[in-house]
């Protein structure tokens, strides 16, 4: 009896050791099979990454085609002028979160921005929506026109406020955040008249004020509101000290949009995908992701130059030649024409062809319902030259027609910005001066000279000189009914 128990106690022990010995050896090929498979799914992920990765020429250069190089141009130029836009604003003003007004009209010492107008009132506010919340007071102006124009790094545009839409009859505020604002999601405030979501955290909230410049009292009494412009953070609008703002380094603005495409083109870019919204069902949005996606960019991500380098020179050079081909654009008036619908509007409602167009020739501006930029070409078909005389004859029948007001600007065409004078006379218009004739018509005259008999403000002068040299109209609150039968005005060469 003893013996079978002894028997059977030597063989359960035996089982049980030939069990975990077992168990123990199948925890040692479970460890060697995992290991095993992450060596395999290693080296995949590194073939695969070698697969993806953009060929590199002699140079370093990620090589890429000719389309390709259009196409990342293309579909970069509205990013990378806003950015060089809005940038400038900000450093301009002192910083982000920063507001400045004029009370007086643009000179010829605006360079910020191509084709700046010389009828209006500025007030920007640079917003910077990363920490929180900004609010910014609205008051009652007491001008027939006001607008309030919203954009990003995006270059889409939107007007939330304007007095076409019978805003600014009285005091209101409105707040701004975007998607990445921490901690608001968009919940009412208190006192808050209206919650408006950016497309960016960076963001340009720019006041266009008719100033009633000839009007000394009006005039007076509108530049008194423009003082009462104020901005604040929700913390401070709550009776709480606003809360911190991690630093951040920004990439380099250029001189012009072509300098950035030459030397930082990668690292603006970056820098944009970091701070915009871009919409997973928007195909201007997705193609722009697919343009980058051989360079390794996009968004959450970071940008390492001496990982990806391209050349620069031949970004530039193509650029160059867009840039050229976009200003070629003004000369043909039924091409703008088809364009201004869909000029300076929101996500979605434009397309490629037009807000690269609108990019090159005058970033931010406005869309059609509160103004219209048509272009002043010559009778002969060609191109305009300071070295030439030229008058712009409009009858009372043939005026601009606007619902508010309306101005002739006078530019040089490669830059876009005001011919320098000592007059200060940039354009014509109700705000800057201008003299209708006996019949209610009236004749401009765009000459180094003023022709005798001509009223001064009627004179826009110019410098002699080998410069071709733009005229753009602008017509505040167009009838858009009456605009499809009027024609604007040619310029005759004297």
């Amino acid at each position: 009896m003893i013996q079978i128990r002894h028997f059977l106690y030597r063989t359960f022990v035996i089982n049980r050791l030939s069990n975990e010995k077992t168990i123990h050896a199948m925890k040692h090929l479970s460890h060697y099979i995992a290991l095993l498979i992450g060596i395999i799914l290693l080296f995949s992920n590194c073939s695969f990454l070698k697969k993806e990765s953009a060929p590199i020429d002699e140079n370093g250069y990620v090589i890429l085609s000719d389309e390709q190089v259009e196409n990342i141009v293309n579909r970069s130029y509205q990013y990378v002028a806003l950015y060089n836009v809005n940038n400038k604003f900000a450093i301009k003003q002192g910083g982000w979160n920063t507001l400045q007004a004029d009370t007086q009209l643009k000179d010829h010492t605006m360079s910020e921005i191509a084709r700046p107008n010389n009828d209006s009132f500025y007030t920007s506010a640079m917003l910077d929506l990363r920490a929180e919340p900004i609010i910014l007071d609205l008051p009652a102006f007491g001008s027939k026109y006001v607008s309030l124009m919203v954009t990003s790094y995006d270059h889409y545009v939107d007007v939330p406020k304007g007095t076409r839409k019978g805003d600014f009859q009285k005091p209101e505020k409105i707040l701004f955040y975007s998607d990445r604002t921490k901690g608001y999601k968009g919940e009412p405030v208190i006192g808050v008249d209206m919650l408006y979501k950016t497309e960016g955290d960076f963001v340009s909230a720019v006041f266009r004020i008719m100033p009633h410049a000839n009007e000394p009292e009006k005039l007076k009494s509108i530049v008194e509101k423009i003082g009462t412009v104020e901005m604040e953070t929700l913390s401070e609008y709550s009776g709480r000290a606003p809360k911190s703002t991690r630093e951040i380094s920004f990439p380099e603005v250029g001189k012009t949009d072509l300098d950035i495409f030459e030397n930082n083109l990668l690292e603006v870019m970056q820098f944009v995908f970091n701070h915009v919204s871009l919409d997973p069902n928007d195909e201007m949005d997705q193609k722009l992701l697919e343009a980058y996606a051989p360079l390794g960019l996009g968004p959450a991500k970071k940008y390492d130059p001496e990982k990806v380098k391209i050349d620069g020179e031949r970004f530039r050079s193509v650029a160059e030649r867009i840039q050229k081909e976009n200003l070629g654009k003004l000369s043909d008036p039924g091409l703008v024409n088809t364009m201004a619908p869909k000029m300076f509007k929101t996500k979605g409602l434009t397309d490629l062809e037009t807000i690269l167009t609108v990019s090159v020739i005058g970033p931010i501006g406005l869309p059609m319902e509160e103004a219209m930029y048509p272009n002043v070409t010559t009778v002969d078909g060609k191109p305009m030259n300071a070295l030439n005389d030229y008058v712009i004859k409009m009858s009372k029948d043939e005026l601009p027609p606007a619902q508010a007001f309306w101005s002739l600007t006078l530019y040089d065409k490669a830059n876009g910005f005001f011919i320098p004078n000592d007059r200060k006379k940039y354009s014509v218009g109700e705000n800057a001066g201008y003299k209708l004739n006996d019949e209610g018509g009236i004749e401009i005259y765009v000459a180094a000279e003023k022709p005798d008999g001509v009223p001064e403000e009627n004179w826009l002068p110019l410098n002699r000189k080998d410069e071709e040299i733009d005229i753009i109209l602008r017509i505040y609150v167009p009838d858009l009914e009456k605009v499809k039968s009027w024609t604007a005005p040619k310029a005759e060469k004297l």
